[in-house]
């Protein structure tokens, strides 16, 4: 296929989208219905749709291959002469990628973007991203909503129901059709760096029910909703994007522990799992990445617990997998593992070059990429891609960041906020006629701004003297800090930390641990103080000392506000711990 010109292609859609009300890019309007359940996975990738054989006798084998690569695009729009807008639209066009992946950026150039590169591709792109917690994770203007484990604090599956539709209808709005979510593992570990809050917590149940909700959402709305991190993230103490994860669980752990939550998915009906960049040695008995496993992917995931849908990879930039070997010998071990689709390889090129060739010398046989091939067409066609590709973005304030959908956002805001203990009753706070509130935010590492959003917030409603008490602090910073709370009519601790364990070496220093610890015996006598974490609810174990304490999981404006409204007495914290704390049990 020809190499079709960007600039005049991008150009051609912005007439289409803004000069001509009478044409019509709509969502497709075949939606899957919501009476699925796994009888959906399984009739849907047994089916032969003419559209779909059609087009797979009719590639060659390059660009059959081009439909398992997923490639990053950052959703920003600069000009035509951008190299990432010109490389994408030339692999798009020459049929070397089967989709793109939305980095972060706005919702007018996602949408042109999305557009843009459909056009210039014959077969239709599944366009996705990671909305763990919205559409706004990704793009500017878009509904922000707390994180996985807040939506379990409610303990309302319905409003997480509630949450993955507005997700579904802003993601199509901008032409999205895939979501990397929800995260079904289970956090059992309060210093895993990289799950934590964006687990439903450590409640087989609460997990299956949650996520089932979201996965209905999203699904029964047009959106490809994806179950990771398979085996099961949640008890490791390594960031993945970082280096390898381990986890230590037998198969009977596994079994009776990581893997329910897949079996409920997959079981429901979820249409993608996707494989995690960590290593299970007692199921493989090395330390090789289950996402390069052929035991994980092909013997545990697709024929033992019975899978017939997509299976992604996960981001294969990250450094999990770089363990000198050169990146060709990682997409290889990918497809010959039994991955579907390759996600964000660093250069998606490299990564078509290096699969092709092995399919071409028989390395890899044609009938292995033809199966996962009729999977992401059928996917395609399921998605109405055969039909509609492109979107009419003229509608888009319609549909994304509406006042409807904020109203959920901040619902599930207000009912996850969680009273984790409140030993004195000092919620609601009452202050003197001239009390002054010093509001101490403590980071764990150098130049965050987390916490001078709500330091702005309190601000409106109180005095208040902040301070930011980093690893990096001054003795200076220090004495200023003790000696405004010796005046202070209450004090206020705020943090976002997304990680801590009593066991494992956090990134707070002594200095400052041992300061938090004395913050009720610097101030004056019966002044409440009172802790709140905008991250993970563990962290709260670390200053027993303190007697009031509080968790939002998240530092979003409705968070926020739900924290105004409780420290004001115009809201209960009603929400449920969704994790073991301290003997308290979700």
């Amino acid at each position: 296929m020809p190499f079709r010109s960007p600039s005049k292609i991008f150009f051609l859609l912005l007439l289409l989208v803004f000069r001509s009300p009478s044409v019509k890019a709509e969502v497709a309007t075949s939606s899957p219905s919501r009476a699925s359940a796994n009888t959906l996975v399984k009739e849907l990738f047994s089916r032969k749709v003419p559209w779909v054989e059609e087009k797979l006798k009719s590639m060659s084998i390059p660009e059959k291959v081009g439909q398992m690569i997923v490639a990053k695009v950052d959703a920003k729009y600069d000009s035509c002469l951008d190299p990432q807008y010109i490389l994408i639209s030339r692999l798009a066009s020459e049929g070397r990628i089967g989709g793109i992946m939305f980095l972060k950026g706005d919702l007018l150039s996602a949408g042109m973007l999305a557009n843009h590169f459909q056009a210039v591709s014959d077969v239709p792109l599944l366009v996705s991203a990671d909305m763990e917690r919205g559409l706004a994770m990704r793009l500017e203007g878009a509904t922000k909503f707390s994180p996985a484990m807040a939506v379990s604090a409610t303990g309302d599956a319905e409003l997480a129901r509630s949450m993955a539709t507005i997700v579904a209808t802003e993601a199509r709005a901008v032409g999205i059709q895939q979501n990397y979510a929800p995260t079904v593992d289970l956090n059992i570990n309060p210093a895993n760096p990289v799950i934590n809050t964006r687990s439903f917590g450590d409640s087989i149940p609460l997990t299956i029910t949650m996520s089932a909700a979201v996965i209905d959402g999203l699904q029964s709305n047009g959106i490809i909703a994806t179950a990771k991190h398979f085996p099961g993230h949640g008890d490791v103490t390594v960031d993945s994007h970082l280096a390898l994860p381990v986890l230590e669980g037998d198969r009977t752990r596994l079994d009776n522990y990581e893997l329910k939550p897949f079996r409920a998915a997959i079981a429901q009906g979820v249409l993608c799992v996707m494989v995690g960049h960590l290593a299970v040695p007692k199921l493989t008995g090395s330390l090789e990445p289950a996402s390069l496993s052929e035991k994980i992917v092909t013997g545990l995931l697709r024929l033992e617990l019975g899978f017939n849908g997509l299976i992604v990879t996960d981001a294969l930039n990250m450094k999990a997998l770089q363990n000198g070997q050169p990146t060709e010998t990682i997409y290889l071990q990918a497809v010959q593992a039994g991955n579907d689709i390759l996600l964000y390889p660093d250069d998606p090129e490299i990564a078509h070059n290096a699969v092709t060739a092995a399919v071409e010398k028989g390395d890899i046989p044609v009938k292995r990429i033809d199966a996962s091939v009729r999977r992401i067409l059928l996917l395609k066609q399921w998605l109405g891609l055969d039909r509609q590709k492109l979107v009419d973005l003229s509608r888009l304030n319609e549909r994304v960041g509406t006042n409807q959908s904020a109203l959920v956002a901040a619902r599930i805001a207000e009912n996850s906020l969680t009273l984790i203990r409140d030993q004195k009753g000092l919620l609601p706070l009452h202050l003197p006629v001239d009390g002054r509130i010093v509001n101490i935010i403590l980071n764990d590492r150098p130049g965050e701004t987390i916490g001078t959003s709500f330091a702005d917030k309190l601000g409106m409603n109180y005095p208040v003297t902040s301070f930011r008490i980093t690893p990096g602090s001054s003795p200076d910073e220090y004495r200023k800090a003790s000696k405004s709370i010796e005046q202070a009519s209450a004090v206020i601790i705020t943090t976002g930390m997304q990680a801590w364990s009593n066991t494992i070496p956090s990134r707070l220093s002594e200095l400052q641990r041992n300061f938090v610890r004395k913050l009720s015996a610097l101030a004056p006598a019966g002044t409440p103080v009172i802790f709140i974490s905008f991250g993970t609810p563990y962290i709260l174990e670390a200053f027993p000392e303190i007697g009031t304490a509080l968790c939002s999981y998240s530092e979003n404006p409705y968070a926020e506000t739900a924290i105004i409204k409780a420290l004001k007495g115009e809201l209960i914290p009603q929400g449920k711990l969704p994790v073991s704390l301290n003997g308290m049990k979700p």
